[in-house]
């Protein structure tokens, strides 16, 4: 009987590996990419540096590990972004909810550009409303309208979801979706 107790216990063997999926993460600088991977990552948060060029992490999940590559938002860095989309299996974009008119302009014609990029146009993105703890953060329905996402997106698999690093649980859950459209990405029987 112990014998079988300790089988039990200590001959299951190592636990079967968690995939993994290579995502880029864009959005304009100030969006919060770099915070709410470092959160994500349980990084401290008074070492986070804005992002000037790339930078790689791979952040655990229970079912799956991302190994993200978030590009700097900035003026001089975006035109390179393209360079970066290969080999990317899902895209997240952050914005910032609470941006002046000028800079939610350039996130949307950005969001455009990367949604019909054909190394990123059939691939599952993630875009996260940002900032919704500040008190001139747009709805989720605002965000959807604006950008004119149901048009944009027809046929894609995308999901638009409010965050803040004040709710890293409503992060979590979004990458949780995101997963689930990665894996189910992979069981296309055209995919295979």
């Amino acid at each position: 009987m112990d014998y079988l107790c300790f089988k039990a216990l200590c001959c299951k063997g190592p636990p079967p590996p968690r995939p993994e999926y290579d995502l880029v993460c864009i959005g304009l600088t100030g969006s919060g990419k770099t915070s709410l991977l470092s959160q994500l990552c349980s990084e401290n948060p008074e070492n986070i540096v804005s992002t000037t060029g790339f930078s790689i992490k791979a952040v655990p999940f229970q079912n799956a590990v991302l190994n993200v590559k978030e590009l700097g938002g900035a003026d001089t860095i975006r035109k390179y972004w393209s360079r970066y989309y290969q080999g990317s299996q899902g895209v997240i974009f952050v914005l910032d909810s609470a941006s002046s008119e000028d800079d939610l302009e350039t996130a949307r014609n950005e969001l455009h550009s990367a949604l019909q990029h054909p190394q990123l146009c059939t691939l599952p993105f993630l875009i996260l409303a940002n900032h919704q703890d500040k008190p001139a953060a747009r709805s989720v329905q605002e965000i959807k309208k604006y950008f004119e996402l149901e048009p944009l997106a027809r046929g894609k698999r995308w999901i638009l979801k409010p965050c803040s690093l004040d709710d890293m649980e409503a992060v979590k859950d979004s990458f949780t979706l995101l997963i689930n459209l990665l894996e189910e990405r992979e069981l296309e029987p055209s995919r295979m």
